[in-house]
């Protein structure tokens, strides 16, 4: 049985986002400023107010066997590729099937899937519906590909809790294995739903940025000229492992999750309340073990939205002060939506392995109403003793988590 003292590590990364086909590369991109922001030529997008998104780098079908991708909704496809690289990363584990789990997020899960079938429905037909829908659409097909991928019988769990999503899941993660009832758990999100439909829906609520002709500056979190959040698509997965079971096995860590908080503000089904951030921010804190003034860096959920970001600013301020160094990678990535938790969980946790904080793309004017320290132009190095990454979403979800060096 697990103790909260026995420390969780993380042992491998894996992705596949708008930046890069892999962990490595979507790091190396965010440290070089780059963006994975682009315009949408398809004809579908041309009535539409937003056209721009952040496309996948590598396309999951150069990687996975196309029998198999065929089978599966987009997804699912970029799960499994992430999740195989975090496994191989973490040198293939050899654990218990029955202590091996996995929790894998997402927002919309198979609606690519939902919405290209009731097409065909509508044009064609019952008769015309691929029998391979439902597995295709469940939002716990994600979980269940990795799952049957990685023989993890230790159960495959799915948060649906939007944009917090990924990082729900990791902080479930951290839960197995601290109530014992897991020893390794492969955790992270996924998302890929750029279609009219949702760009239309985030369009018509005003939520998604329309700087159509600056694709790669649209998405500017904490600038005063913010007008909205970029879609973007992808997935993160990280592998968690009791700490002396990868030692047992001399495993190379890259950080140690330290803590997790997560809290919902039964207040709005759109509009955050600060008051829920600030608590996920000191639960996180406290499951850590940690203090305010101990958070060097704040890895910040900052979508780009005029009124998200303030609130988060003033959140963190509130919960942790204005000390840490504060960026925000969906600059460069767009807005992953059930994946971005994940995704602000490797930055976080690589910032602390690496000593290095990205910039945020496109701060050319900080907000003057924003009380941080937000990193801009070039990243930040330094030694991270504890990093911070905030994940938020509508229905009033929120989940923070922290990160510190590795044992």
């Amino acid at each position: 049985m697990s103790t909260h003292t026995d420390a969780v590590v993380v042992t491998g990364l894996g992705a596949t986002t708008p930046l890069g086909g892999d962990a490595v590369s979507t790091w190396r991109a965010m440290l070089d400023g780059r963006s994975g922001i682009g315009r949408i030529e398809e004809e579908w997008a041309e009535a539409l107010p937003a056209r721009i998104a952040g496309r996948l780098a590598v396309e999951p079908t150069e990687v996975l066997d196309r029998v198999q991708a065929r089978r599966m909704d987009r997804c699912e496809q970029v799960a499994l590729v992430a999740a195989r690289e975090a496994w191989g990363d973490a040198g293939r584990p050899e654990v218990d099937p029955e202590r091996l789990a996995v929790v894998i997020g997402t927002g919309t899960g198979g609606v690519l899937t939902t919405l290209a079938q009731d097409d065909v429905l509508e044009a064609s037909g019952v008769r015309r519906v691929s029998p391979h829908t439902v597995p295709m659409l469940m939002a716990n097909g994600p979980a269940a590909w990795v799952s049957i991928e990685l023989g993890a019988k230790g159960g495959a769990h799915t948060p649906v809790s939007a944009c917090a999503s990924g990082a729900e899941a990791i902080a479930m993660g951290l839960d197995l294995i601290r109530l014992g009832r897991a020893d390794v758990v492969v955790a992270g999100g996924a998302e890929a739903c750029i279609h009219p439909l949702p760009l239309a829906g985030f369009s018509q609520a005003k939520a998604h940025s329309t700087r159509n002709d600056e694709p790669q500056r649209a998405s500017r979190p904490f600038d005063a000229d913010r007008d909205g959040f970029v879609i973007g698509e992808g997935a993160a997965v990280v592998v968690l492992e009791r700490a002396s079971f990868a030692a047992a096995r001399a495993a190379r860590a890259h950080a140690t999750l330290a803590g997790a908080g997560v809290t919902s503000d039964a207040h709005h089904i759109t509009a955050a309340h600060p008051e829920g951030q600030v608590r996920a921010m000191r639960l996180a804190l406290a499951s850590a073990g940690l203090s305010p003034l101990d958070v060097q860096h704040v890895h910040a959920h900052a979508t780009s939205t005029p009124m998200g970001d303030l609130a988060e600013a003033r959140s963190v301020a509130e919960a942790i002060g204005t000390h840490p160094s504060v960026t925000a990678t969906k600059s460069m990535t767009g807005h992953l939506f059930g994946a971005a938790g994940a995704l602000g969980a490797l930055a976080a946790l690589l910032a602390v392995r690496d000593g290095v904080v990205p910039a945020t793309a496109n701060l050319d004017r900080l907000d003057p109403e924003v009380p941080l320290d937000v990193v801009a132009g070039a990243p930040r190095r330094g030694a991270v003793t504890a990093a911070l990454t905030n994940s938020f979403g509508f229905g009033g979800h929120n989940a923070s988590l922290v990160f510190t060096p590795a044992p």
